[in-house]
């Protein structure tokens, strides 16, 4: 029972026990000063219509001084105890009643689904994948206010423990494709603990704060342990390591001489400041641009008249020498790689793996951190500029945010904007609905860990789907030709019907990226197809 419940019954109790009192003295009262007896029950009556306000002509006038007073501490009593603390203790009794609660079991027939344990940010994410792939899922959230609220959003969710056998069963593990465990390191070992006693059988996935803590996750039986931060920082250093390194960073083996790959325009570029139509990537490089992330807005397929900035990142597809081509040119003519011009800031678990990164393809980096310990360079605030210039925010050409904090990761933003404002910018946003504040700030490149997480978790549970997800919302897969055989590209009209590209047809042992509007598909032929979640559904939904 929760506290203002256990006060509403006590107030209602003692509420009744003022009103016998009351009864008590106002029979005793008419007897001895008005020597006019009353029953009881009629006493009663009297103090109920008096409490209430309803009424009590009937025993009025009183000629004694007693009853007098007597009847006016009796309404002022009244009033107090029903028109003043009534609402307050018992409303809620009544909002409770009426509002819409979570169940407590599945409520319908489920099978091979998703069984996620609490619900975090990057469960938004995973239940957008799961959604788009049309795999059934059921959230198991511990608290009641936020299952409610979950549960009025329009998710499938129960209010039931995840770390109890009933809770599990009531989510109906038996009959899941898996769990994920998503809520703090040791809860979620208990979580695969309960699972494993549950179904031995049901495939556990469960997140690693710290990884460090990973092994214990292990033993408790997960059969795979992720670790979002580390991934992030990759991610994240990836966005300069490309910009270096003679390989392409993310990039997607579609053939043996094919790739898709996300290249970053670079501060400085050529590239930046002309449109899709001016830039001739396509008639200098011969890739072809499936989709581009304009300040974290993903467009698919891009207008030619799209304008070109620091900012942008191109999602390209062609061979490994027409991605390298296109890489040359997205990068700065003028950039040079000199000591301290990569700053990190912020260096916990992302930093961290920020900083191997970057040691890795022999980037030199200067670490700012709150705290001075080993591998921080200069201890400070990030949102200091004194403390940024002493890390050397003004020489820098590339400023890695790694912050926890959402806000912190804003206002620095616009702290270096002001102190360099030719610096390239990439940032870590903690949660995704922060990414668009993050650009306005003046970042160039943003990273969600929501996002990110949310389709680490997709990518580990649709494991038996082709599908690659790459760091925001697209897709790229792998289909049979279906009702596209005996059409041509041209005629299927599948860019303006579904906002997905074909971006490479897989026939006979070989792959075929050349792909014009005359090409026809063949019944035995294989798609590979890239789009939004929303484009790649509406393409499975037509063709």
């Amino acid at each position: 029972m929760d506290t203002w419940q256990r006060r509403t019954v006590l107030y209602l109790v003692g509420l009744a026990g003022v009103i016998l009192g009351y009864a008590l003295a106002y029979d005793y009262g008419m007897s001895a000063f008005e020597n006019d007896p009353r029953r009881f029950l009629d006493a009663l009556a009297f103090v109920v219509e008096t409490f209430t306000t309803t009424g009590y002509g009937s025993d009025a006038p009183w000629t004694s001084t007693e009853m007098r007073l007597l009847t006016i501490l009796m309404q002022i009593t009244g009033v107090t105890a029903i028109f003043l603390a009534l609402p307050v203790l018992l409303f809620p009794l009544f909002e409770e009643a009426m509002k819409t609660k979570a169940p407590t079991t599945v409520e319908r027939e489920l099978e091979d689904h998703v069984v996620i344990c609490q619900f975090t940010p990057r469960g938004e994410t995973l239940v957008t994948e799961l959604e788009s792939w049309d795999v059934g899922y059921v959230v198991v959230e511990p608290d009641g206010d936020r299952a409610n609220a979950l549960y009025e959003e329009g998710y499938h969710v129960i209010h039931a423990d995840p770390q109890s056998v009933e809770g599990l069963e009531k989510a109906r593990l038996g009959d899941a494709r898996a769990l994920v465990a998503d809520a703090s390191d040791q809860i979620n070992t208990s979580i695969v603990l309960t699972a494993r006693e549950v179904d031995e059988h049901v495939r556990t996935v469960s997140v690693v704060e710290e990884p460090d803590r990973a092994k214990y996750h292990d033993l408790a039986g997960a059969d795979a342990v992720l670790s979002p931060r580390r991934i992030l920082g990759e991610s994240l250093a990836s966005k300069v390591t490309t910009g270096v390194s003679t390989t392409l960073g993310d990039s997607i083996e579609v053939g043996e001489d094919f790739d898709i790959a996300e290249l970053p325009i670079h501060r400085g570029s050529d590239l930046v400041g002309t449109t899709l139509a001016e830039s001739g990537i396509r008639e200098e490089t011969g890739v072809n641009i499936i989709g581009a992330w304009f300040r974290g807005q993903f467009v698919s397929p891009p207008s030619p008249d799209a304008e070109l900035d620091g900012s942008t990142v191109l999602l390209a597809s062609g061979t490994a020498r027409q991605l390298e081509r296109l890489k040359s040119r997205t990068l700065s003519s003028v950039r040079g790689f000199r000591r301290g011009e990569t700053v990190i800031v912020g260096y916990g678990e992302v930093g961290q793996t920020i900083a191997e990164g970057l040691g890795d393809a022999g980037v030199p980096y200067t670490v700012l951190d709150m705290v001075d310990k080993d591998g921080v360079d200069v201890a400070g605030d990030a949102t200091e500029p004194d403390d940024l210039r002493a890390a050397g925010i003004g020489d820098a050409r590339t400023v890695i945010l790694a912050l926890s904090e959402d806000t912190d990761t804003e206002f620095a933003t616009l702290v270096i904007r002001d102190l360099n404002p030719d610096v390239e910018i990439i940032a870590r946003a903690e949660e995704s609905e922060n990414v668009t504040k993050m650009y306005r700030a003046g970042a160039d490149y943003v990273l969600s860990l929501a996002t990110v997480s949310g389709r680490m978790l997709a990518s580990t549970i649709l494991q038996d789907e082709d599908v690659i997800s790459m760091d925001q919302q697209v897709e790229i897969i792998r289909t049979e030709a279906g009702e596209l055989a005996g059409t041509t590209l041209g005629d299927a009209e599948v860019r303006s019907r579904t906002g997905c590209t074909v971006v490479a047809v897989e026939r006979n042992g070989s792959v075929l990226t050349d792909l014009g509007p005359d090409v026809r598909i063949r019944y035995a032929d294989s798609l590979v197809i890239a789009g939004t979640d929303a484009g790649v559904n509406r393409f499975q939904r037509l063709f």
